[in-house]
């Protein structure tokens, strides 16, 4: 069937506003495109299928705390995960506003399964982002504590770049896979890991 003119430039017209609504909205959705909710279980997935799975957790080189991980195959979900913002009162998960990282699991290393960027690795030279955070109570003792989710293309990426310390001196970069002994693990990279989220 054919569309007339009038009806070919109403279509597109419609998509790009739809699309410019969608870039200029300040809250993340998920895949759906349902808006993200604080406090609400979530899978981060990759964008780029056949290039691993969901994000989850496993120990590097036998010992605690649990690092964050990409799982290998594409056909694992991973470990759902909670956002919380540093301003308790906003419930929908807002583009580049500070947030805990929070996966839903517990572990053998009796900790908080939430993120924090670890310190520069002796042996690699790389900050991987591990568990064993802490929620809330922004400042200088939580810096590494906090991440943002913010636009990539069409997509989200993750980023270190907290705002919660006014003061401190903050290094920032995105959060990309670090391939080591055939393990995906999250750190900072100069490769941003496109994601986007499912609920769970």
């Amino acid at each position: 069937m054919k569309m007339s003119p009038l009806v070919l430039a109403l279509s597109f017209s419609s998509l790009n506003i739809l699309l410019s609504m969608a870039l200029t909205d300040t809250t993340v959705l998920d895949i759906d495109g349902a808006k993200l909710q604080t406090a609400t279980q979530y899978y981060a997935l990759p964008v780029i299928r056949g290039r691993g799975g969901g994000l989850g957790i496993g120990l590097r080189n036998n010992t605690c705390p649990f690092l964050v991980l990409q799982d290998d195959s594409e056909v694992f979900n991973g470990i759902p995960l909670r956002f919380f913002h540093a301003d308790r009162s906003l419930k929908q998960v807002n583009i580049s506003a500070d947030m805990n990282v929070v996966f839903s699991t517990s572990t053998t290393c009796v900790q908080s399964t939430a993120w924090r960027l670890g310190e520069i690795d002796d042996l690699t030279g790389k900050r991987y982002v591990k568990t064993g955070g802490i929620v809330g109570n922004p400042g200088l003792g939580t810096v590494n504590n906090w991440f943002k989710i913010q636009r990539h293309g069409c997509d989200y990426k993750l980023v270190f770049c907290p705002s919660v310390c006014k003061f401190c001196r903050i290094a920032c970069g995105d959060l990309g896979i670090l391939y080591e002994d055939g393990r995906r693990w999250l750190g900072l990279s100069d490769v941003p890991l496109a994601v986007t989220f499912k609920k769970v």
